[in-house]
């Protein structure tokens, strides 16, 4: 027999998306501490777009509420691509990378940089 669960099952019952971030040689690679209201895939997406994630190497998604667990990283891939292009935003080169080592399609049109200025 097993003990009910203290966390309220709707809260399970949806995709819960994750961010492993590399911090470097000496720091090394973590789990993003997350609010619990910014880890459905639309927060993840924007976190990324708008540098909240610096350096990221794998996006994990779970739903524990139906028992299941994934790796994500090919399909955030994709879906930044995507929406890079179809909003024209410029990425970081780090979000580049990221992107063309996961992305399972190529995607036709340049992604925009940002503008380097040197001092």
């Amino acid at each position: 027999m097993s003990s009910p669960s203290i966390v309220p099952a709707d809260r399970l019952d949806r995709d819960i998306y994750l961010v492993l971030e590399d911090f470097g040689a000496r720091a090394g690679c973590a789990w993003r501490e997350t609010e619990e209201a910014d880890t459905d895939l639309e927060a993840v997406l924007q976190g990324l777009l708008t540098g909240q994630y610096a350096y990221p190497v794998r996006i994990a998604c779970f739903n524990a509420g139906e028992g299941w667990s994934r790796d994500a990283t090919s399909d955030v891939a994709d879906a930044l691509a995507q929406r890079a292009i179809d909003t024209d935003r410029a990425v970081s080169d780090a979000l580049r990378d990221f992107i063309t080592a996961n992305a399972t399609r190529r995607f036709d049109l340049q992604l925009s940089l940002p503008l380097q200025v040197k001092a």
